[in-house]
């Protein structure tokens, strides 16, 4: 399914709104870690380096996001990827990224001749 020609106003808030959400460098950390598999808060606050309250309030913006679930076991939280979309998202920036880093590279090689 793709978009329509002309994106009407509440999708471009909903489209806007996810922006918002990843555009964060830790919720990005936070996500890529968990493409590793489910983890608990503290897991991810020693593997980031991270204050627990920094992690858990990221977390809690992914989640309300739907991007991530989470379980409870025992005394600690899991949390797990729910939308393997954002992936899809991070491989097209990236893939744009290399473009324009190929292109600069050509330039320089060019200006250096």
């Amino acid at each position: 399914m793709g978009l329509p020609r002309s994106l009407p106003e509440p999708l471009i808030e909903l489209i806007a709104a996810r922006f918002r959400v990843i555009g964060e460098p830790m919720r990005i950390k936070l996500l890529d870690r968990l493409r590793e598999g489910p983890s608990t808060v503290n897991e991810l606050t020693e593997g980031l380096g991270a204050s627990q309250q920094n992690v858990s309030k990221h977390l809690n913006v992914l989640h309300q996001a739907a991007l991530v679930s989470r379980s409870k076991e025992g005394t600690a939280v899991r949390y797990a990827i729910s939308d393997e979309t954002v992936f899809a998202l991070c491989e097209l920036v990236c893939g744009g990224l290399r473009a324009q880093v190929a292109e600069l590279d050509e330039i320089l090689a060019e200006v250096a001749a």
